[in-house]
């Protein structure tokens, strides 16, 4: 029997400290059950009314007042396959309920694909208290104090934005990043699971994988992520053969093209405009005159760019593609 996959990461369970490992009978049926157990020293701010634990699948009942009946099955069947191969990066949410059970609170999708996808445990987050801006707070909180790889912290994301109903301007503002910063970390979830293996255990950096996702087909994704590896790409590389298109093509060297030289500080300005707006920007410079070219992958990214570049501008373009 194989072993059973851990996750790389458990996102907003990397930012909550771990309870005491407990049976989920006596914790249910304690007289302490629901109270915030004694903390080891992490290093993190204690979170008021919540712990990490893993917990048996089998201990977790739905909530009774979930509003959702209908789940998509082809969609469950691609999360279970994802959480196979790279393990659930966000946990569940419950509470400790009666006759040794956990209460789903939120993450019913993610309790379901892993029983799909034959896990015996399941990272939870065990919560005590009804105040969800409290534990929200508390979480958004220790993201400045725990060190997480790219892809924990795009899931810590995902997870406080979809749910506690944090928006990407306040975790912007509490953690002291960028918006762009958030939206382009978020944007990590949507490798496939064999490139974001890669991605957790630091055979490429987060600059190679976000150079992969104008990319569309995740087949081109991988196989390119591959190349990265085995020829050891820069991530300038990666965004010019994804550029060009040619990143189906093997690793045979291809005819290069005959070009006119770039001058140095055009290189340089190009360099830092792509540092600044968090994308590839090219600059020319002709006989009469010039162009800048600035790349975006979705209308979401545009207007991002935009916000950066002129925040009156953005918001018109906002109004006039909502009419």
């Amino acid at each position: 029997m194989s072993q059973q996959r851990r996750g790389l990461g458990k996102g907003l369970g990397a930012l909550i400290p771990t309870g005491p490992i407990v049976d989920p009978v006596v914790a249910a049926g304690s007289p302490m059950a629901g109270s915030p157990p004694v903390l080891p020293n992490t290093g993190l701010q204690p979170v008021a009314g919540a712990y990490f634990q893993e917990i048996p699948v089998t201990a977790i009942v739905p909530n009774p007042r979930q509003p959702r009946e209908v789940f998509d099955e082809d969609r469950l069947e691609e999360l279970a396959a994802s959480i196979t191969e790279v393990g659930l990066l966000q946990p569940i949410v419950v509470r400790a309920a009666e006759a040794g059970t956990f209460e789903l609170v939120m993450g019913e999708r993610r309790w379901r694909a892993s029983q799909l996808a034959g896990l015996e445990q399941i990272p939870a987050i065990v919560r005590s208290t009804q105040d969800d801006e409290m534990l929200r707070e508390a979480l958004i909180e220790n993201l400045q104090r725990e060190q997480l790889n790219s892809l924990e912290e795009a899931a810590a994301y995902q997870q406080l934005l979809d749910d506690f109903g944090a928006t990407h301007e306040q975790l912007a503002k509490k953690v002291g990043r960028s918006r762009s910063h958030i939206t382009n970390t978020l944007r990590l979830l949507n490798l496939p699971p064999n490139v974001q293996v890669r991605l957790a255990a630091g055979t490429i950096t987060a600059g190679h994988a976000r150079a992969l996702l104008p990319l569309e087909d995740p087949v081109a994704q991988e196989r390119l992520a591959a190349r990265i590896v085995a020829e050891g790409m820069t991530v300038r590389t990666v965004e010019e053969i994804v550029s060009l298109g040619d990143a189906k093509s093997g690793p045979a060297p291809r005819k290069p093209r005959a070009k006119q030289p770039t001058a140095p500080a055009l290189r340089h300005l190009a360099d830092r405009l792509s540092d600044h707006f968090e994308t590839r920007v090219k600059v020319d410079l002709g006989r009469r005159k010039g162009r800048i070219v600035v790349e975006f992958s979705t209308i979401d990214d545009l207007e991002r760019i935009i916000g950066t570049m002129a925040p009156d501008a953005a918001n018109q373009v906002r109004t006039n593609l909502d009419q």
